[in-house]
């Protein structure tokens, strides 16, 4: 099968850089504004293998930040989004993890990568998962207030394996997911998992 996609990035990512993407296995803990916009970006350079995890199914307000269509509305965000997803590349591997992260699964769970993305809404959610994560010596990038628009910029902090991207700072204005904010956090979540992958492999 024809995969345009992958023939374009022979075209402007070196082959030993496109290999290692291809074949490295990158978790992803929630697939709302930051997870599915992470999916994509990371698709379009090259990742092959996911694991994607979220319990939820689309709904009408995340179509303003998240990769999903008004048809996607009542289906289960790793349906709508895995089928987004292949139709970009229909060579990726994906595990798809229709399920809530607990304390009973999440050690099972961390296992299947060696990189996460943590996407939850919930500060219990990112707990669990980064904490796992880093027991099972995985690096793991996190975010922590990413909502509102304008300033201040988004930061990142750095303690060992993890590296967090966000604001860091609790304002009820906040509360409110822009998607210009959300995507601009994805993506600077994307580029230090690529730069970890690409430069320290």
């Amino acid at each position: 099968m024809s995969n345009i996609l992958e023939e374009g990035l022979q075209k402007i990512i070196a082959e030993s850089d496109l290999k290692k993407l291809q074949n490295v296995r990158i978790g992803i803990a929630g697939l709302g504004g930051l997870g599915s916009n992470c999916a994509m970006l990371l698709a379009r350079s090259g990742v092959r293998n996911f694991v994607l995890i979220d319990y939820d199914k689309v709904e009408a307000s995340n179509l303003n930040r998240q990769q999903y269509m008004p048809y996607d509305v009542g289906l289960p965000k790793t349906q709508a989004l895995s089928q987004r997803l292949m139709s970009l590349n229909p060579k990726l591997n994906l595990t798809l993890l229709n399920t809530r992260l607990t304390e009973e699964n999440c050690q099972a769970i961390v296992q299947k990568a060696p990189y996460w993305l943590e996407a939850f809404d919930a500060p219990q959610a990112k707990a669990l998962l980064v904490e796992n994560a880093l027991l099972a010596k995985a690096f793991v990038v996190a975010a922590s207030g990413v909502g509102g628009f304008g300033p201040p910029p988004l930061q990142t902090k750095s303690f060992n394996n993890l590296v967090v991207v966000g604001t860091f700072v609790e304002d009820s204005a906040r509360q409110i997911m822009w998607a210009p904010k959300v995507t601009w956090a994805a993506s600077m979540m994307c580029d230090i998992l690529l730069n970890q992958i690409l430069k320290n492999t």
